[in-house]
């Protein structure tokens, strides 16, 4: 077998969600930086947002975290029901980013008709994102890819250091979750650029189409035919 078709017949899923991962990171740089201080990807970050907001802490919405919470987790049961109803891996995958894409997609639509200084402007673009990010997120735990979660990074670090030399450990897995790390920093850093010379419609535009890409990336691989 050469080099060549040794690539190709590679699982395109991890480095596919290494990808999403950085996404994730602009998707966050969208929602916190210009959504009201709320999370639309990073759950974990929303719930201790949640508690500032609920503890008097200015600058931060209760309501909005809410909003996001809900919608995620909304999100997290549509993928888990098509997890039950679609079996193969490859299906549940292709569905998921298309359904994401659709969804980030009409998010961006309403985002830059709609009037993001008000409550009732962001509030359902915070819903659309979460929401896709809670479909991504549920069916990125249902196929569990070791190292990448694309969304939250604190077991990925955890198990970064618990498993490292330092620690007694074999380093196993280290190269894919400090690419996650990585990444997601990535995303952040390139979603806050873009948000500073544009604003939130056009980072979402610009998330949607590489959701888009990633799945016609993904569908076109002779490696996705494979299940695991």
């Amino acid at each position: 077998m050469t080099p060549l078709t040794r690539r190709a017949g590679r699982d395109p899923l991890p480095m596919a969600l290494i990808v999403l991962t950085v996404l994730s990171g602009g998707v966050d740089a969208a929602s916190f930086l210009g959504l009201g201080h709320v999370f639309t990807a990073n759950m974990t970050g929303n719930v201790v947002v949640l508690g500032f907001a609920a503890g008097g802490a200015p600058g931060f919405s209760a309501a909005a975290s809410l909003v996001s919470l809900l919608a995620f987790l909304a999100g997290a049961v549509v993928s888990g029901r098509v997890d039950h109803h679609v079996r193969p891996r490859r299906a549940r995958v292709l569905i998921t980013l298309a359904a994401e894409a659709a969804v980030l997609g009409a998010a961006a639509v309403v985002a830059a008709v709609l009037d993001l200084s008000a409550p009732a402007g962001r509030y359902p673009v915070i819903a659309m994102v979460a929401a896709a990010m809670g479909l991504q997120n549920g069916t990125v735990r249902i196929l569990a890819i070791p190292g990448i979660t694309t969304t939250v990074l604190t077991r990925t670090l955890t198990g970064l250091a618990s498993e490292s030399s330092l620690a007694g450990g074999t380093n196993a897995g280290a190269a894919r979750r400090i690419a996650s790390v990585l990444a997601m920093l990535l995303g952040a850093y390139l979603g806050a650029v873009l948000l500073r010379h544009t604003g939130p419609p056009w980072v979402l535009v610009a998330v949607t189409v590489c959701v888009a890409l990633i799945a016609a990336g993904y569908a076109v691989h002779p490696g996705s035919r494979r299940e695991p």
